[in-house]
């Protein structure tokens, strides 16, 4: 593939329509600080390209748990990532992307929120089994145009209804809801909702926890993830793998003024009386904005069907309200098929997952016919755990669909990304300290996750009863401490063993790499030096113009 495919794909895959109504949401719960997840890619992006992309180049394979097998040996790392990957498909992926739908759904068409999700479930179901999985890297490509198209035309009707971005940061000062809890403070809009950077002990979203914590996270993501590097590893040279990564990287900060904004415009326009929002004379018809912003349960139960909070509307609302009636029904169009086609694509991973490298190790003589049922049953459990999952989601985190699935984020995927981390830049690390850093990473993560869902944040004017790890410790400081307890485990681990043997460090490691690989070309590539050092020069330029338009972008908001 050439890097304009690979770019546009890239960022397709990681903005479905679970993401356009999840930053929505958290944009109008809390402001812009949520921007920092898209604009946190960007560095991980460009070591995807230069640091991740050649040692899998190097290695020669295909995919990511077939890297660790090479790297450390042993089958018991890869069957535990496969079963992780299936334990991450059901808690973010497919439920976030059902409830999402559903939803949009409910919101647009006004029918039964779970009429809804058995409705689109048939229909990815027959859309799957009649061979609707011709999905390419090219169908993403123009997904992503029509999706960012529609969203521009909506972005700039909000930003025309409320009068600018000035006037948006003083009507959302002013959203507070009509009908609030006596003696709290959570139906006020944030004070620092236009800050990036937020304080590190009381922010909802601290700047330490979202350049360290998220980093970690954004790697397990980025450099780690089978369909994501699948992309990247698809080009036709080093050169385009790392072109692709800087056109993610710019498409990356879009969401902030297609999504997050939009979200927070929602939250300070519905249900409409606020269209003269700084004329002093009409600041008291801005009074009830008791659909976004609802904190009180009966009227949140009203306007999205969850008690703890309706900022997951925001987006679908925006989009009943303020499109015209041809484009309303293009941007439903749009929701629908990228929500399908990404339904669609993780059935079919997950279920060759869990046939390839699990069933097969447990039974190795399972013929063609047996396996094919297998994965279709796969795709039945993981459909009932999904649904059955939707309630608990709803009344995660405060309702916000975005901030819940980075929390199942940090409690499960540090100790993965350390141990590619730890298995790339360290040739010490072994089989054995791998395992236990990736077990007694799982064994701490798990148990906080389990905590989460048992207690999960009270309501608007309840006492906090939690337990202090979750009161006390951020979920993205969490994820700091869980990646430097297993990385501390597998250098322990691995000192305690014998060292790794020569063939899982030869071209496995950075210092190990295939010199081929440095020049720019493929292996065995054969194209001239010359000119892929003409256009890694072009790679790297364009590598630093972006990170300077990131730092600025940081520097303006923060």
């Amino acid at each position: 593939m050439t890097w304009w495919p690979i770019g546009a794909s890239l960022f397709a895959s990681s903005e479905g329509s679970g993401l356009f109504i999840g930053l929505a949401g958290s944009g109008a719960a809390g402001g812009l600080a949520v921007a920092g997840f898209e604009w946190n890619a960007t560095y991980v992006l460009l070591a995807l390209a230069w640091v991740f992309v050649p040692i899998y180049i190097s290695s020669e394979i295909v995919t990511m748990p077939e890297y660790i097998q090479k790297r450390y040996g042993g089958q018991r790392i890869r069957t535990y990532l496969s079963v992780l990957s299936l334990m991450l498909s059901v808690f973010t992926k497919i439920s976030i992307d059902l409830y999402a739908g559903a939803l949009f759904v409910h919101i647009c068409l006004g029918w039964n929120f779970y009429l809804s999700t058995i409705l689109m479930l048939v229909i990815t179901a027959l859309y799957t089994i009649a061979g609707g999985l011709a999905a390419v890297i090219y169908t993403d490509a123009l997904q992503t145009l029509i999706m960012v198209v529609g969203a521009v035309i909506l972005t700039i009707k909000a930003f025309d209804q409320i009068g600018g971005y000035e006037q948006l940061a003083a009507a959302y000062a002013q959203a507070i809801p009509r009908r609030t809890i006596a003696n709290t403070t959570c139906h006020l809009p944030r004070a620092d909702a236009m800050h990036m950077f937020r304080d590190p002990y009381t922010g909802d979203l601290p700047w330490t926890g979202m350049t360290f914590g998220l980093t970690i996270m954004a790697t397990w993501y980025w450099c780690t993830d089978q369909v994501i590097v699948q992309r990247s590893l698809s080009a036709r040279d080093l050169n385009h793998a790392k072109a692709g990564s800087i056109l993610a990287s710019y498409l990356k900060m879009l969401p902030m003024g297609l999504m997050i904004m939009p979200g927070m415009i929602s939250r300070v326009l519905f249900p409409g009386a606020c269209r003269h929002v700084l004329e002093k004379s009409h600041r008291g018809s801005c009074s009830r904005q008791d659909d976004v912003g609802c904190v009180v349960p009966s009227e949140c139960l009203r306007a999205c069907g969850a008690e703890i909070g309706c900022s997951n509307i925001a987006y679908p609302k925006l989009v009943m309200e303020l499109m015209p009636i041809g484009l309303r029904g293009l941007m439903i169009a749009v929701m629908m098929a990228a929500l399908m086609s990404s339904l669609t694509s993780i059935f079919n991973s997950s279920s060759t997952l869990f046939t390839m490298d699990i069933w097969r190790r447990l039974r190795p003589r399972a013929g063609e016919r047996e396996l094919l049922l297998v994965g279709r049953l796969v795709i039945v459990v993981l459909i009932g755990v999904s649904v059955a999952w939707i309630p608990v989601l709803q009344d995660s985190n405060s309702g916000q669909l975005f901030i819940y699935m980075q929390s199942v984020t940090s409690s499960l995927a540090p100790p993965v990304t350390a141990i590619f981390v730890l298995g790339i830049f360290w040739r010490r690390a072994n089989e054995q300290g791998a395992f236990w850093g990736l077990m007694v990473g799982l064994a701490v993560g798990a148990t906080r996750l389990v905590l989460e869902f048992l207690h999960p944040a009270p309501p608007c004017g309840d006492p906090d009863t939690r337990p202090s790890i979750l009161g006390s410790i951020h979920y993205l400081h969490f994820a700091v401490a869980l990646f430097v307890l297993s990385g501390i485990v597998v250098v322990a681990g691995s000192l305690l063993t014998p060292p790794p043997q020569g063939v899982q460090i030869e071209n496995l490691t950075w210092w190990t790499l295939a010199q081929d690989v440095l020049v720019g070309a493929k292996a065995g590539d054969g194209q001239i030096p010359q000119k892929h050092a003409f256009w890694a020069r072009v790679c790297g330029f364009n590598a630093i113009l972006l990170m300077c338009v990131n730092i600025f972008f940081y520097a303006y908001f923060a």
